[in-house]
């Protein structure tokens, strides 16, 4: 409701909507099946590696799009926000996410994953001037409605 403004809307797309489901497995699981590795290693370790060893996947699934780019044009602006996102944006935040899951556990911090949406959707409204409506109202109530009830005694 909140991503398509609405229930059945025109723009929806079956694949999307199976990668967005694979993708919350994905999440899902990586977060119960680390659960063990953080008995061992610090949340750092825990999320850095993957990042590390993930890396090269991602370099060799782009490297159609990667070829085709004019390196002359990309500016030290670009380069320090690339720098920025793989430092601060993903190590430290799936560290965070990691020593959360070490302090609480997965079921509690999983929770949390849904207001994802909610961050998303209201950047885009603040930076990007999207619209606000009703749909994207309701949704969001969803959202936090379900992340206080699962979070309250």
């Amino acid at each position: 409701m909140v991503v398509f403004e609405g229930l059945g809307s025109g723009g929806d797309s079956l694949v999307g909507d199976l990668l967005v489901l694979i993708a919350s497995v994905g999440v899902g699981g990586y977060t119960v099946l680390s659960m063990p590795l953080l008995e061992r290693h610090t949340p750092l370790a825990v999320a850095g590696y993957p990042v590390v060893f993930g890396a090269p996947f991602l370099l060799v699934l782009s490297s159609p799009y990667l070829l085709d780019l004019q390196w002359g044009s990309v500016g030290v602006g670009s380069w320090a926000a690339v720098i920025f996102s793989a430092l601060f944006a993903t190590a430290f935040a799936f560290a965070g996410w990691q020593r959360g899951i070490s302090h609480i556990g997965a079921n509690r911090v999983l929770v949390y994953q849904y207001l994802i949406t909610v961050v998303g959707v209201a950047s885009g409204i603040v930076f990007f001037g999207e619209t606000l409506g009703i749909e994207k109202i309701v949704g969001g109530a969803v959202i936090l409605i379900g992340v206080y009830m699962a979070r309250r005694q």
